[in-house]
């Protein structure tokens, strides 16, 4: 099958590596004509990825309507943030669109398979998420993820595009609930970083974490998602890698904002996109416009939007009256 990736940062690499392990006829399309060359020439992506090997390379390509003519399918693995514009300038196209981007547009509060649907005439819409780290899916080591769509035959599709024995896919009909719970444990993960970076140690992490899918449950199910899929590979599995793991950009961040360093200059230093800081941006609207219960989600929106200083928003966490587990 013709597959064209779009998108040349860390997930869009690895994502390409499995393609081409299934066997598929892998393009990439990136903006930069520059940093294709030197992938191409060096056979790695050093800027997103630690000098790992991409093996024999696909076809690179910065021409998006080049990416897309002959495809078979579409994987979107731009930033959130860009994720409209992307979508517009592809405008249509007949056959699977799959979005591997976590996050909620601001303004629209859209997922991306949402903003797929509004953008691309004739897309057939598929999520795909779970606890992938684009570094261990390019080195093969074992990985879980669930592809989700409204209608059963695209997800299975979608399922026997990526399975190996090493990139184990799953399906699901809650496709907004796989969404949401990919966007919403960035969040949680920044909020874990933070607790790290302060140095409050073990015990505070696993109670912040543990609270934290309580909220993205809460949110998840107003939004219209399942109950159970929180539980998955979507929503308490990517939660874990994403919170606990030296390697997840989220938590990377947070750990260092907890420590001391300056949002500003941080948000410059970033090579890759912090998914958290824009979609907490998106959530805090869907919050306040549904008077949730999530006050996780609140506090990392005052520290990144609002100048709370991160121990202050910990010690009003810690602060909050008691209450039953379970409200």
């Amino acid at each position: 099958m013709k597959v064209s990736v779009i998108g040349s940062g860390a997930w869009g690499t690895a994502l390409s590596k499995v393609l081409q392990d299934k066997g598929h006829d892998v393009t990439m399309w990136g903006r930069d004509a520059t940093h294709l060359e030197r992938m191409r020439t060096q056979g790695l992506n050093d800027r997103y990825l630690a000098a790992a090997p991409l093996g024999p390379l696909w076809r690179l390509t910065p021409k998006l309507d080049q990416a897309v003519q002959g495809a078979q399918a579409l994987v979107m693995a731009v930033p959130s943030h860009a994720f409209r514009e992307v979508c517009q300038a592809i405008g249509s196209f007949s056959g699977w669109v799959i979005s591997a981007t976590k996050g909620v547009e601001h303004g629209s509060e859209l997922t991306m398979t949402g903003i797929l649907s509004e953008t691309i005439s004739g897309a057939r819409p598929v999520a795909l998420s779970g606890p992938t780290l684009a570094e261990e899916v390019l080195k093969g080591m074992p990985t879980a993820m669930v592809a989700a769509a409204d209608q059963s035959h695209d997800a299975s599709a979608v399922q026997e595009m990526f399975h190996l024995p090493h990139f184990r896919v799953y399906t699901s009909r809650d496709r907004l609930g796989v969404e949401y719970g990919g966007a919403l444990k960035n969040v949680i993960a920044l909020a874990a970083g933070v607790c790290a970076g302060l140095g409050l140690g073990y015990n505070s992490n696993a109670a912040l974490v543990t609270r934290g899918m309580a909220e993205m449950r809460r949110i998840g199910i107003y939004l219209g998602g399942h109950v159970d899929t929180f539980s998955g590979l979507s929503g308490l599995g990517d939660l874990m890698v994403t919170c606990f793991s030296s390697l997840s950009r989220n938590r990377s961040f947070g750990e260092r904002l907890g420590a001391g360093a300056d949002l500003e200059a941080l948000l410059r230093e970033s090579v890759s996109v912090v998914e958290g800081y824009h979609a907490v941006r998106s959530v805090a609207a869907i919050i306040d416009k549904g008077k949730l219960e999530a006050p996780i989600h609140q506090e990392v929106y005052a520290m990144l939007y609002q100048g709370k200083p991160a121990r202050q928003a910990m010690g009003d966490l810690l602060s909050r009256e008691a209450r039953k587990e379970d409200d």
